[in-house]
């Protein structure tokens, strides 16, 4: 009697109890169930993804994200990987509605006996679709509302959502420490390697990181947990726990997509334009595929030869003393497209640009636009004009003699002698010629200069002006693309996570039409100069490479122009040269400027050039630049501008001569210079 009276309080105390639970569950759905987040958004999952900026081979550069993801399906998780974590995390996993009552039992009664002063840990019973609530909707207090919540949307989660889709949520949200949110992203992260290649033991590694994702220390002792859990859950073998617990942890110690260093200055250049023009939010979490122009064999090799110019000048000097500085830009001139970019010695210790944003005098780099103003004018390649010494001039108040590098004066010499030279006098006497603002004309056309500039003198005629080396190269690609302005180009196109293009900025397949005949050729700007003026200012450039200051910027086997630039006290270096379908400047100095000293010229960055170029056309075949109609070719003596036949003696070009244009005659040259004698000076 007396044991079917305890079995009915008993049995009693079980219904009322279970009553009482049923009811306290209902009021705490009612309390806290009516407020809850939109869990169903979680249906058409969409988690922030690093962006990755590819070079024009394909090859990764960098990624940016403010949380490390790489999304991960079901269907591409290894089994064992899904296995490892529900051994460590939920074991009940594929049979729970979403809370675990076995687990809540175990954990209650585990805990209370660790209060009771057993040897146990205290644990928790949260479900991978409760920790999916917790970290999709909620904080991570540790208080009785926060948990009802999570156990609410635990239910309801596990209603409207496959066991499945519940995982993936899970394995692509968990964090698992050095900045990684889920297991795609944590793979490369630790191992360098994709989901797919783990072994068994990078699996319950990974699976192990939860409980402590910024611990390394017990590393191989929580794996080994793992491999043992997942041993009594049925999912491997003893032996296979033991041959994967044998195999050593090669842990990086973070890898991050690092990009290699010659790729810095171009990839923040890139990313600045990118925060600009689509925001932060979109640059840092849309996992957008970002192709650039970027050439990486090109961008080694720029950055190499500017490296090997700089340690050579900077060797034995002081940790205290300055460094020489320098940048490198180099892109395709009918295009704008930038195949290398280098800024600066280190970006480690300055991420400041030097080929965009450092503003520094161009000296004589500006002479070939003084001198395509004079050739526009009806001025021919070898006019002559005077080397003789500028007395009484003036500038800003002030007595301005301008004098040539080696001091000396020539008398009457022809214009292309003039620029292969780089003499300064017979350009300020060329400029007085043409006047001060339609010299500097064309540098404002070309890009180089300002549209807007107030102020005109001589002085900016000889490079006194300011420009960044990139301005300086996009005018000089104007010389070889026929005389039409371009943009510079650093991204090709942007694609979302979807693979859509943004901007609509893919290059896209042209179509022929039905006749077989090439499409159209799209409508272009009207040319900033005309085809002869450019061709014959090009001509010039190039003898100055080969014969005149521009000798240190050859490249055996190619045509190739371009000029120096020196300013005042060499404080500042230049060389912009190009091939027919390739263009790259050369800018050393100091951040501060301050002369460079003895020894140093623009021949230091004319080397630099010659060594970028020298790799970047070896694979090229030479390619002469293209001559416009209406030109007629002579030979000529380089000093007077007389046809060979008259004058053979010394060195003889091949000129081209506009329609009306032709050779200086001996009677023409000795009249100029008995007009333009001064007593004493010839």
């Amino acid at each position: 009697m007396k044991f079917k009276k305890y079995l009915h309080y008993f049995t009693n105390f079980i219904f009322w109890g279970f009553v009482a639970a049923i009811a306290g569950l209902a009021v705490l759905v009612l309390i806290y169930g009516h407020d809850l987040p939109d869990y169903k958004k979680l249906a058409t999952y969409t988690p922030p993804v690093a962006t990755r900026l590819y070079a024009s081979d394909g090859s990764l550069l960098i990624e940016y994200a403010e949380e490390r993801r790489v999304f991960i399906d079901f269907e591409d998780m290894p089994p064992q990987l899904v296995n490892a974590f529900i051994a460590a995390e939920d074991q009940n996993f594929w049979t729970h509605p979403g809370i675990d009552v076995q687990g809540i039992i175990r954990a209650s009664l585990n805990n209370a006996m660790r209060l009771m002063g057993f040897d146990k840990k205290f644990t928790g019973a949260s479900t991978i679709t409760q920790q999916v609530a917790k970290n999709f909707f909620l904080t991570s207090d540790r208080t009785i509302s926060r948990k009802v919540k999570e156990a609410i949307l635990a239910l309801r989660l596990e209603r409207s959502f496959s066991k499945k889709h519940i995982m993936t949520l899970y394995l692509n949200e968990i964090f698992l420490g050095a900045r990684a949110y889920g297991v795609g992203s944590a793979s490369l992260m630790y191992f360098n390697k994709s989901v797919k290649d783990l072994s068994l033991s990078e699996c319950a590694f990974l699976a192990s990181l939860p409980k402590a994702p910024n611990d390394r220390n017990r590393a191989v002792e929580r794996r080994n947990y793992v491999l043992r859990r997942m041993v009594d859950d049925g999912y491997i073998t003893k032996e296979e726990a033991q041959i994967a617990s044998a195999e050593p942890l090669n842990i990086n110690s973070g890898f991050t997509a690092q990009m290699e260093v010659d790729f810095q200055y171009f990839a923040e250049d890139v990313r600045r334009r990118l925060l600009e023009s689509i925001g932060r939010d979109t640059l840092y979490n849309d996992g957008l595929y970002i192709k650039t122009t970027i050439v990486p064999e090109f961008q080694r090799a720029a950055a190499t030869a500017l490296a090997k110019e700089l340690d050579a000048f900077n060797k034995g000097k002081g940790e205290n003393e300055p460094k020489l500085q320098g940048a490198i830009i180099a892109m395709n001139p009918h295009t704008g497209r930038i195949v290398a970019m280098t800024g600066g010695r280190s970006f480690r210790e300055s991420s400041f640009n030097r080929a965009t944003q450092a503003y520094r005098q161009i000296g004589s780099t500006i002479k070939p636009f003084v001198y395509l103003a004079a050739l526009e004018k009806g001025y021919s390649p070898e006019s002559l004009i005077l080397d003789a010494p500028v007395v009484g001039w003036r500038e800003n108040n002030k007595e301005w003699k301008p004098e040539n590098y080696d001091r000396k004066f020539l008398g009457n010499i022809p214009l292309r002698f003039s620029l292969e030279t780089s003499r300064n006098v017979p350009t300020v006497r060329l400029v007085e010629q043409i006047g001060v603002k339609e010299s500097i004309d064309a540098a404002q056309r070309f890009g180089v200069y300002p549209k807007d500039l107030s102020q005109f003198n001589e002085s900016m005629a000889l490079g006194s002006g300011e420009t960044t080396l990139q301005k300086l190269v996009l005018g000089y690609s104007a010389f070889v693309n026929g005389g039409r302005a371009i943009e510079p180009k650093m991204i090709d196109y942007v694609e979302d996570r979807y693979g859509n293009v943004l901007g609509g900025q893919k290059p896209v397949q042209i179509e022929w039409s039905e006749d077989l005949l090439p499409p159209q050729e799209a409508a272009k700007t009207e040319p900033l100069s005309d085809a002869q003026s450019l061709y014959q200012i090009v001509s010039i450039l190039q003898g100055a490479v080969e014969r005149g200051t521009g000798k240190q910027a050859r490249v055996a086997g190619h045509t190739i122009a371009g000029k120096t630039g020196t300013t005042n006290q060499v404080k500042d270096v230049w060389f912009i040269g190009f091939s027919k379908n390739l263009i790259a400047g050369v800018y050393l100095g100091y951040d501060k400027p301050k002369p460079l000293g003895k020894g140093a010229g623009s021949h230091m960055a004319a080397r630099v050039f010659a060594d970028f170029m020298s790799v970047a056309l070896k694979d090229e075949s030479n390619q002469p630049f293209p001559v416009p109609d209406g030109l007629t070719f002579m030979r000529v003596n380089r000093n007077s501008g007389i046809s060979a036949a008259l004058d053979p003696e010394g060195i003889i070009v091949n000129e081209a001569f506009k329609e009306g244009q032709k050779p200086n005659t001996p009677q023409t040259v000795q009249k100029q210079v008995e007009q333009t004698t001064v007593g004493g000076i010839f």
